[in-house]
C-alpha cells in the first residue's frame, strides 16, 4: 500500500488542528475572502494595550446568518467603488469579562489614542463598553471602508465617534453612506459608535465563550 507523502501528513495534521467554530457560525473568510480583516483584540493594537483573552487567532467568525448578510453587503460596496475592512467579529465571554478587570486597574498608558476626555472608570457607565456585548452572539461586527476617513479611529471613546457627532463634512457623509449600506443588508447601527452594527435577532442569541482559534 502506498504510504502518505509528507506534505500530505502535514496538510492532514493542520487541518484537524484547525478549531472550528461554534454550530451555526462561520469563518468571514471563507464567505467573503475579499474583506479585510484587522482583528485589533487578537494583538496590542486597542484599548486595552495588549491582546485581549479569547482571540488565540486573529479571524473573524460570525454567525452564518450574518457572515453571508456582511458578504452581500460587501458585493454591494465593491459594486460602488469601494470595499470593507472589519476590526472585532464573534467577542467570547472571557474577553467582554478582560474588559470589566481593564477598567478597575490603575493603567492609563492608551488614554490619549482611546479616551482622552472620559475617565476610564466611567467607559461602561457611558456606553462606550459593554458589560453583556452582543459580539458574544455573534451577530454584532465593528467596521469602516478601507481607506476611508470617519473622523475618529475606531475605538475612540469620545462623542465625536457618536455617529451623528461633530465631525468633518466628508466623515459624516462617509458615515452616513456606511449606515446606509448595512442597513439595506439587516444590519442597524449602535449611535454612539460609527463603527458599531448589529443585526437581526441578536437580542434573543445565546452569548458564548469559545476562545477564536
Amino acid at each position: 500500500m502506498k504510504r502518505p507523502s509528507l506534505i500530505c501528513l502535514l496538510v492532514l495534521a493542520a487541518t484537524a488542528a484547525r478549531a472550528e467554530p461554534p454550530q451555526g457560525f462561520s469563518r468571514l473568510s471563507d464567505i467573503a475572502p475579499d474583506i479585510a480583516q484587522d482583528m485589533r483584540y487578537a494583538g496590542p493594537d486597542n484599548f486595552t494595550g495588549h491582546p485581549v483573552p479569547g482571540y488565540d487567532k486573529p479571524q473573524c467568525w460570525l454567525r452564518s446568518d450574518a457572515a453571508k448578510a456582511l458578504a452581500a453587503a460587501q458585493a454591494d460596496a465593491r459594486a460602488h467603488g469601494f470595499s470593507l475592512i472589519v476590526y472585532d467579529c464573534y467577542r467570547p465571554i472571557r474577553a467582554v469579562s478582560a474588559f470589566v478587570d481593564w477598567s478597575r486597574n490603575a493603567d492609563q498608558s492608551t488614554k490619549a489614542a482611546h479616551y482622552p476626555r472620559v475617565d476610564k472608570d466611567r467607559l461602561f457607565a457611558q456606553g462606550y463598553i459593554a458589560a453583556q456585548s452582543t459580539h458574544s452572539t455573534g451577530l454584532a461586527v465593528d467596521l469602516g471602508v478601507r481607506g476611508w476617513n470617519f473622523g475618529t479611529p475606531f475605538d475612540f471613546f469620545d462623542q465625536r465617534s457618536w455617529t451623528a457627532g461633530k465631525t468633518t463634512p466628508n466623515a459624516h457623509a462617509n458615515r452616513q453612506t456606511l449606515v446606509a449600506l448595512m442597513k439595506r443588508h439587516g444590519f442597524t447601527n449602535f449611535p454612539r459608535e460609527w463603527w458599531h452594527f448589529t443585526f437581526k435577532g441578536a437580542e434573543n442569541a445565546e452569548r458564548l465563550d469559545q476562545p477564536i482559534e
